[in-house]
C-alpha cells in the first residue's frame, strides 16, 4: 500500500468517526426532552434527563401526556427549601395515581439548586406523580448505593423566578394543610416542548402578593 493510499484511508477513517461521534452527540441532545409547566404565576421549563433516570422520565411523561398535572397544585411549599406538587387538586383530593417507580437517586444526579426531583414516602420505591424543584442545593437528600434518596430526574432551565415566586405565597390558612398556599397555585397545563421555548411571563410581573384572583371560582383553596 503506497502512501497515498494510505492516508486517503487513514482520512475517511476518520471522517466515519466525526460524523459517528457527532451522531451521538446530536442523538444524546435529542433525547433530553422539555416540559413546560403553565402555573397561575407564569410558566417555567424542565430539562429531563433521560439517561440518567429513565425509568423516572418515563414515568413523568406519561402523566405528562396524559393531562394528569393540568390542574393539580403545588400544595407543599417550604421556602429555602422546596416547593413540591403533582398530585393534589385545589380542594386537596388526592388523585388516582399508577403503580409506584423503583428508585434511581444512586445516578449521581445532586438535588442542587433548580434540580426537580420526586418525591415519596419512607419507602424508596414508592414514588408516583408527586415532584419537587430545590430551591437551594439539598444534598442530604441525595441518594448513594447504600443510601436510597430523592430521584434527580430534571432540572428547571427557564422561568425559575416563577417557582421563586411560588415560594414567597403567603402560608398557613390550612390547619390540614399549613404548607399549602392560601390560595391555590395551579399548574394550569404541563406540555412537551422544544429546546427553544422560551416563557412568555411579562403578564405576571405585576401580580399583587398575595395571589386573589386566578380568573376562576376556585382558585381559593378550601379551609
Amino acid at each position: 500500500m503506497n502512501a497515498q493510499c494510505f492516508f486517503r484511508r487513514a482520512f475517511h477513517c476518520f471522517t466515519m468517526l466525526c460524523v459517528l461521534a457527532m451522531t451521538y452527540a446530536s442523538s444524546a441532545y435529542a433525547a433530553n426532552e422539555r416540559v413546560a409547566l403553565k402555573t397561575d404565576l407564569g410558566t417555567f421549563v424542565i430539562e429531563l434527563y433521560p439517561q440518567e433516570a429513565p425509568v423516572t422520565v418515563a414515568n413523568f411523561l406519561e402523566y405528562v401526556d396524559s393531562k394528569f398535572y393540568d390542574g393539580t397544585i403545588f400544595h407543599r411549599v417550604v421556602p429555602g427549601f422546596v416547593v413540591q406538587g403533582g398530585g393534589m387538586t385545589f380542594d386537596f383530593g388526592s388523585k388516582e395515581t399508577r403503580e409506584p417507580i423503583k428508585n434511581e437517586s444512586d445516578n449521581g444526579l445532586s438535588n442542587d439548586y433548580k434540580t426537580v426531583a420526586m418525591a415519596r414516602t419512607s419507602n424508596p420505591d414508592s414514588a408516583t406523580s408527586q415532584f419537587y424543584i430545590n430551591l437551594k442545593a439539598n444534598t442530604a437528600l441525595d441518594g448513594s448505593k447504600d443510601k436510597p434518596g430523592y430521584t434527580v430526574f430534571g432540572k428547571v432551565v427557564e422561568g425559575m423566578e416563577v417557582v421563586e415566586n411560588i415560594a414567597k405565597e403567603p402560608r398557613g390558612m390550612h390547619r390540614a394543610f399549613p404548607e399549602a398556599p392560601d390560595y391555590a397555585v395551579r399548574i394550569l397545563s404541563a406540555f412537551r416542548v422544544k429546546a427553544d421555548y422560551k416563557p412568555d411571563n411579562a403578564a405576571h410581573t405585576g401580580l399583587k402578593k398575595p395571589l386573589q384572583n386566578s380568573n376562576v371560582s376556585n382558585a381559593l383553596v378550601k379551609p
